[in-house]
């Protein structure tokens, strides 16, 4: 398996997922291959498999394969792709959301709070908004809402003033300096604060919230009926983007019904409670601790 990244719930992901071994699937988190391989090995000569991610990185992990196809852009640009490439509809979509192993475990990236380097976080170079350029020029107020939407944190406002206050003096640009200044907030579990305010900071700087907004949307435009989809999630902030669009058919969570009362919805959940991973599978791969499985079937609008 690819040192890369460690595929979180294979067997289960694609077991969900593939429903027609002729046809056309879509991974939309390329990250080390594990999933697309796993995915390949189930599906006959003549199916399709396009394959999004955004970061070089992953792509230097290409498999070779003429069923699949490389496609370079954040995920939510998959509906612009698809009908680039005339494919109108499609049999299934997997997407292993979060970071992957490869880009928390190296220095460079500025992912992780464990090492020292630039506050960077972009999950790809044509991101131009570093993590250092959000913390050296956002408004204070702006500083606030991503400390407490993203990263859930009670000390959000705080935080932020004092951030506010400290870049006047010396601005941020180095992991270790960010971290050491952020020691001072540390009451208890400092590795869960840490891993809170890094969280929030990585998804202002790639959008992430949004794009998956985007791209669960524009799904229900390139599905067919009876096709699957497949996401894995790792914090109660994607889960519950997930779970509302399942259970609705929207990412708001706002129930639609018709002049009957009949509830609108052209998605099916196929498990009502999230799959999780095995002790055996964490104890062997730590990081799928806080992953979270959902699966539904897309029936359209009658």
């Amino acid at each position: 398996m690819n040192s890369y990244h460690i595929p979180v719930l294979l067997k289960e992901s694609v077991d969900a997922l593939v429903t027609n071994e002729s046809g056309v699937y879509l991974d939309l988190t390329y990250g080390g291959g594990g999933h697309s391989e796993e995915i390949l090995n189930r599906l006959k000569e003549n199916a399709k498999l396009y394959a999004f991610d955004q970061d070089d990185e992953a792509l230097e992990n290409a498999l070779d394969d003429k069923r699949i196809r490389f496609v370079k852009a954040n995920f939510k640009y998959h509906r612009r792709f698809l009908k680039y490439y005339n494919e109108p509809y499609i049999d299934g979509v997997l997407a292993d959301l979060g970071i992957s192993s490869h880009q928390i475990d190296v220095d460079y990236r500025g992912f992780s709070f464990r090492f020292q380097g630039d506050l960077d976080m972009r999950m790809s170079t044509g991101i131009n908004m570093k993590a250092s350029d959000v913390l050296n020029t956002y408004p204070e107020e702006n500083l606030a809402r991503v400390f407490w939407d993203y990263g859930e944190l009670r000390q959000g406002r705080k935080l932020a003033a004092a951030v506010a206050s400290r870049r006047k003096q010396m601005p941020f640009g180095r992991i270790e300096d960010f971290v050491s200044f952020l020691s001072d907030f540390v009451k208890s579990q400092p590795a869960k604060f840490m891993a809170k305010v890094f969280q929030a900071l990585r998804i202002e700087v790639n959008g992430e919230m949004e794009a998956l907004k985007r791209m669960l949307t524009d799904l229900l435009f390139v599905l067919k009926p009876g096709s699957r989809v497949v996401v894995i999630s790792y914090h109660s902030l994607e889960d519950r983007l997930v779970k509302n669009f399942f259970r609705t058919g929207n990412v708001e969570g706002n129930l639609i019904k018709d002049d009957f009362g009949n509830v609108l919805n052209p998605l099916k959940e196929i498990n009502r409670r999230v799959i999780i991973p095995s002790d055996e599978e964490i104890s062997e791969n730590n990081r799928a601790r806080s992953a979270k499985m959902r699966v539904a079937e897309f029936i359209g609008l009658k």
